[in-house]
């Protein structure tokens, strides 16, 4: 996974800016769960979806009736609500280190096979948003069904600034 050269100077509010994105505010958990979980220097964020600041959530099966296009928009979307939650728990997305791990799901017909492509809207975000620390391990997953049959679900491991 190769970024683009970001300037180490220009803060990660600087290039959601410059990408014409505003972070809502952080998702509420839909289960009996937390949003994130500190220890230490890393922080550990649950998976989130698809969600509209309005509460709208892109359900649907990749391959079926949504395409892989839609996917990655729904995936970068995710992301976009991933960095809505380091926001809201860190209070500052320039105390990340290193986006560490992702974990991308993706609610796929069983002939499915692209799944990177999907989460590739995800990562393509943070990397534009974080530079080189925003390269990150990953897995990319096909599942039979996700919650409210949701098209990607996407979790990560962030390391933090000391």
């Amino acid at each position: 996974m190769s970024s683009p050269a970001i300037n180490a100077d220009v803060s990660p509010y600087d290039r959601l800016k410059a990408l014409g994105i505003v972070l809502p505010p952080a998702p509420s958990p839909i289960a009996n769960f937390v949003t994130h979980i500190q220890e230490g220097n890393m922080l550990y964020l649950s998976g989130q979806g698809p969600r509209e600041e309005d509460g709208y959530m892109h359900t649907g099966k990749v391959g079926g009736y949504v395409s892989v296009e839609e996917a990655y928009k729904h995936a970068r979307l995710t992301g976009i609500n991933l960095l809505a939650v380091m926001h809201s728990a860190l209070g500052d997305l320039r105390r990340v280190k290193r986006v560490v791990k992702l974990l991308g799901m993706v609610n796929a017909v069983p002939d499915f096979a692209d799944h990177p492509s999907v989460i590739n809207g995800c990562s393509d975000l943070l990397i534009n948003v974080f530079g080189e620390a925003g390269n990150h391990a990953r897995s990319a997953v096909g599942f039979s069904s996700l919650p409210g049959n949701i098209t990607v679900e996407i979790e990560a491991i962030i390391s933090l600034k000391d």
